[in-house]
């Protein structure tokens, strides 16, 4: 009985802990995550969709795993050669073969060296690529989510998604899974040459192995809820970043940095307060292994200890010195993976974590999809027609309201009314942001709903209120990635367009430099370099929407000329507030309320003394009034 007396010692002293450590698991089960309406997925989907990534590489890890194999011999064997020198330092006459033996462990430790710097250089290779794949994937399938649900997703999360997260799932592929499956199969290998050895001590180390997989199963799920609420705060403070660093010159318009600085305080804090969690699992669970480790070297050197001091014959197997000195190696090696398996799975869990929310992403089905029988549209000439459209963008508010009209090709048509009454969603249906309740939207007889998405935009060319302008140059943002052509083509457009006297007074002329949405170029400027953009990609239906509300008189004058000759491009669609923009329309359309109350030229609706007419009206009242 006394023999097992340290195992029961060391047994209640572990049973101590692993209360403590579910007591503090309870306690962590309490906090409340965030974004619990995104779907929560399982291990073995997660690691089935990213082994999916590494398929294309399997060449790759199947050589490392062969590399892997020959640095785990030196793991295996150095034990028994270390425990062999042991046993033949005293025997001065074998001096020859003691020699020998450290000669073969200097070459198995220079071949594990070797094989160790070849396995990280293939894994971050191969990694990168995957890791590439990836953002690529994310980024991509984001393009392809509707206007409506990009709008629901902040802009903040989506970048965390393509940036923060994937860098997390990297280590899976450069790290983790090589370094749990070598750690495994040591593991494995070290018992098997332990009860080789001796058994009955290798019986005496596999007493701590329950204990071990209790402490492991209980962390993998505490440590997964504490990485989600970590991802959930990143998340969070990124969204909110990304949205106030943006309007941070209204935050000091408004003198409201205070209320901001609390804001992002209790963002801030409670990200740190995720973190904290997640430090405290990785901090408990790490000592409790680190116990088992140093209890079994303690059984050992008990053992060990009465060995010297008596011949013993422990289970009925004798324990000398080589014996003690080769386990006492093997323990180590037994519980450094295990001890490594807390850092490891700690960032294994964090890699799941981020996949998850990146796999949540993928699995957003885009509200907007080619039909199976979308056609493509390699010339289009311009006809658009509404047939008794309605439209809502929550259910049962309805914005547009049986609306119907004609639009020949090469015909200029304005939509005029207040806000709200629908204007600017009848631009973004013929592009098919959106898809309609009811009716039928036609684009040269066809269905826009039977047309390929990519081939029906192909088409449009947009001049909105808020002119995006990407960082880069004027040209880059002029072409926007479009090849083949000229300077003098883009040069040639610019004049078209108004836009070449103030181009040729900047320095540098093209290459001059965009800053980030072009905030070194005025409104007006801006303008004419969106409709540079239109006329060089000559599209077949322009779109202006409110182009002209914040530009001052004299630009307007150089728009209003620079829409006289691009008329004679294709179909235009106009949409404005400011009626001496839309006076030279062929047809203006005037809506209230989600329905079309007047159509007609400027003069026609002129002679109706209309609504039209009252707004006419009182615009020119207005500027009568503005010009003294």
């Amino acid at each position: 009985m006394r023999e097992y007396l340290p195992l029961l010692l060391v047994g209640a002293v572990i049973g101590a802990f692993a209360i403590v450590f579910l007591l503090a698991g309870a306690a962590l089960r309490k906090t409340r995550e965030t974004l619990d309406t995104e779907r929560k997925m399982s291990d073995a989907e997660i690691v089935r969709r990213l082994l999916g990534y590494a398929r294309p590489y399997r060449k790759s890890f199947v050589l490392v795993f062969f590399i892997m194999l020959a640095s785990i011999v030196y793991d295996l064997v150095s034990p028994l050669i270390i425990g062999q020198i042991q046993g033949l330092i005293r025997q001065e006459f074998l001096l020859s073969r003691l020699y020998a033996m450290v000669g073969g462990y200097a070459a198995i430790l220079l071949v594990s060296m070797v094989c160790t710097y070849l396995q990280a250089m293939i894994l971050q290779k191969t990694g990168q690529k995957i890791l590439s794949r990836i953002r690529l994937d994310v980024f991509t399938h984001i393009e392809t989510l509707s206007h409506a649900q990009l709008n629901e997703i902040p802009v903040g999360k989506l970048v965390t998604r393509v940036s923060n997260d994937p860098n997390a799932i990297s280590f899976l592929f450069t790290n983790i899974l090589v370094t749990l499956a070598k750690n495994a199969m040591v593991v494995v290998g070290v018992l098997g040459a332990m009860l080789m050895l001796n058994y009955a001590l290798a019986l005496m180390v596999l007493c701590f192995v329950p204990f071990v997989v209790l402490f492991t199963v209980v962390f993998r799920k505490f440590s997964r809820r504490a990485h989600r609420m970590v991802n959930d705060a990143t998340t969070e403070i990124n969204t909110y970043l990304s949205e106030n660093l943006s309007g941070m010159k209204l935050t000091q318009i408004f003198n409201r940095e205070e209320q901001k600085y609390s804001d992002f305080l209790a963002r801030s804090q409670a990200l740190q307060k995720a973190r904290m969690n997640r430090i405290f699992v990785f901090g408990v669970f790490q000592p409790m292994v680190y116990l088992l480790y140093i209890s079994s070297n303690l059984c050992l050197f008990y053992l060990g200890a009465k060995g010297y001091i008596q011949d013993l014959h422990y289970l009925g197997q004798v324990i000398d010195s080589s014996v003690l000195v080769a386990f006492y190696m093997y323990i180590s090696r037994f519980f450094g993976p295990i001890q490594t398996l807390a850092e490891q799975f700690d960032m294994l869990q964090r890699s799941f974590a981020a996949a998850e929310k990146i796999f949540t992403v993928l699995d957003m089905t885009p509200e907007l999809a080619d039909a199976p029988d979308a056609v493509e549209l390699p010339v289009l000439r311009g006809e658009i027609e509404f047939r008794d459209v309605w439209f809502c963008y929550e259910p049962g508010e309805w914005v547009l309201k049986g609306v119907s009209f004609h639009v020949s090709p090469r015909q200029t048509v304005a939509f005029v009314g207040s806000t709200g009454s629908g204007k600017t969603t009848i631009l973004s249906l013929i592009c098919r942001n959106y898809d309609i309740q009811k009716g039928q939207i036609l684009i040269d007889g066809i269905d826009i709903r039977k047309i390929k998405i990519a081939s029906l935009r192909r088409h449009f060319g947009q001049m909105l209120q808020d002119v995006f302008l990407f960082s880069g140059s004027v040209r880059s943002n002029i072409l926007l990635r479009k090849e083949g052509v000229s300077d003098e083509a883009v040069w040639e457009a610019c004049r078209y367009v108004n836009a070449e006297p103030f181009l040729r007074r900047l320095e540098n002329g093209l290459d001059e430099v965009v800053r980030e949405r072009g905030n070194n170029f005025s409104a007006g400027q801006r303008q004419l370099l969106s409709f540079a953009r239109t006329v060089i990609h000559r599209p077949s239906v322009m779109i202006l929407d409110e182009a002209t509300a914040n530009i001052d008189t004299e630009t307007e004058l150089l728009i209003q000329d620079s829409l006289e000759k691009m008329k004679n491009i294709g179909t235009m669609l106009i949409v404005a507030h400011r009626l001496s923009t839309v006076q030279r329309a062929d047809n203006i359309i005037l809506l209230s309320h989600g329905r079309i109350v007047e159509q007609g030229s400027h003069q026609q609706l002129l002679h109706q003394r209309g609504r039209y007419y009252q707004l006419y009206t009182l615009q020119y009242h207005q500027q009568q009034l503005q010009n003294g």
